[in-house]
């Protein structure tokens, strides 16, 4: 039987409309997606605009209104541009189990701490739930609000009973609404709920905090468009081997997106870390050969990483090349040119390069300190305590300037390093021999006994 005409069809599972009826969606590749969309469209007729919405000049327009408020988490602020911004959404990811809905409960209460009233709304776990985790943390404060929903429209109404400054929604991919088909987090339930609640953000200069799932690769679940429609996109990482945790803004209409927020992970909740110099450094006071300092940059912070080497012979006719925090490729093109260009045999060892505190360096800056490091195993002399590398090394054995060299500098002087090697020293070899020129001279009790 012939389907009847009709003016179009469109994706319930992301929007993507077809002049006839076809049985996969161009955009998503979902079977069986497309419905009919319903009357054709009509011309919208001109509505007369308000007095108080005229459109005016954009210097008679005042931004009172539009100031950050700080949360009072200095890193959550730093990562915003300052704190929320009043009708402003801000989506928040991150993997499961990293501790997005920790970091938000601890936003909910110190906000809440300072008289202004928040509404939680637990669309995965019930209020009791939630109320476990906030005893736990210390965030029990008679102005955070709890609500365990996921009906947009219930949601709505506890909006509009509570009158909160502040609305924590937990997460988006769990709540669904009527006016749009398909189960709770398909990308019609995610486009719809989102628009609304942003909508809502707009109209009434509250924000909004959504938490978002991600996918296998790291996305965010959900149609594209709803990256688009928040203002600010916040991504939560972290290794769940250890306590660290980095908060980076991926957009950010109302501040830059190049800042970093660090946190730890503790029994009681997430604690920020204002100045995270000293965890991604050993806690031996001893030199060590294999060992050697590098001024990494995370957003607009520069942090010392030390990067451990251990070189160890083998005979096998595939030597492995173990890593850990550090890019594969990065070190066998640094392994070649080590061999190539400095002379060091390292065809016939086994490799293995880690960093200290789960820190993953993944910029070339840090190239020099891995060449030292690695250059210090196979001679087995220990660089000194105070020395720092910053530098990226091409293929002719050559270090190149890196960016922020001086707020590098400036930090690794702050932080006692009083030997810096970096591109003044013009390629690796002499960089590796200024290095050992430094080091202190080997001693007989240097020399472990077995």
């Amino acid at each position: 039987m012939a389907r009847p005409a009709t003016p179009g069809y469109a994706c319930r599972e992301c929007g993507w409309t077809s002049v006839k009826w076809v049985g996969r969606c161009g955009e998503c590749q979902t079977w069986d997606s497309l419905v009919e969309q319903g009357a054709p469209l009509r011309t919208v007729a001109p509505v007369a605009v308000g007095e108080t919405r005229v459109a005016r000049p954009i210097t008679q327009i005042g931004a009172e209104s539009s100031i950050h408020r700080p949360t009072s988490i200095g890193e959550f602020d730093r990562v915003l541009g300052g704190g929320v911004v009043p009708g402003a959404a801000i989506l928040l990811s991150g993997e499961p189990g990293v501790g997005k809905s920790t970091l938000l409960l601890e936003v909910a209460a110190r906000l809440a701490r300072t008289g202004e009233r928040v509404l939680y709304v637990s669309a995965e776990e019930s209020a009791a739930q939630v109320r476990l985790r906030a005893e736990r943390t210390g965030a029990l404060t008679d102005e955070l609000y709890l609500a365990s929903e996921t009906d947009l429209a219930t949601i709505l109404g506890q909006v509009d009973a509570v009158k909160p400054r502040l609305l924590i929604v937990d997460s988006v991919q769990t709540v669904s609404s009527a006016m749009s088909d398909g189960a709770p987090g398909q990308p019609a339930q995610v486009r719809e709920v989102a628009g609304t609640l942003i909508r809502v953000a707009k109209e009434r200069d509250l924000p909004v905090l959504l938490v978002g799932h991600v996918t296998k690769d790291g996305t965010i679940a959900g149609p594209r468009l709803l990256e688009h429609l928040v203002d600010v996109v916040c991504s939560f990482e972290g290794d769940r081997q250890t306590a660290l945790r980095f908060v980076r803004a991926l957009k950010n209409r109302f501040g830059p997106t190049d800042e970093v927020g660090c946190f730890e992970m503790t029994g009681d909740g997430i604690a920020e870390v204002p100045d995270p110099s000293g965890l991604f450094l050993s806690r031996s006071t001893a030199p060590v050969s294999g060992t050697c300092v590098a001024i990494a940059l995370e957003g607009r912070r520069a942090l010392p990483v030390e990067v451990q080497a251990l070189i160890v012979g083998t005979s096998a006719p595939q030597p492995r090349r173990v890593v850990n925090g550090v890019d594969a490729g990065r070190l066998a093109m640094i392994l070649a040119v080590l061999e190539r260009r400095c002379g060091l045999k390292l065809s016939t060892s086994d490799v293995y390069v880690s960093t200290v505190g789960g820190m993953r360096l993944t910029e070339p800056a840090t190239d020099l300190a891995i060449a030292l490091a690695i250059a210090s195993a196979v001679r087995d002399l220990a660089l000194p305590a105070t020395l720092a590398a910053v530098g990226e090394i091409s293929l002719a054995g050559e270090i190149r300037p890196v960016a922020a060299a001086k707020q590098r500098r400036a930090e690794a002087t702050r932080l006692g390093y009083t030997t810096i090697v970096d591109g003044d020293a013009g390629s690796v070899h002499a960089a590796i021999g200024a290095a050992f020129a430094a080091a202190p001279p080997r001693t007989q009790a240097d020399v472990p006994a077995f």
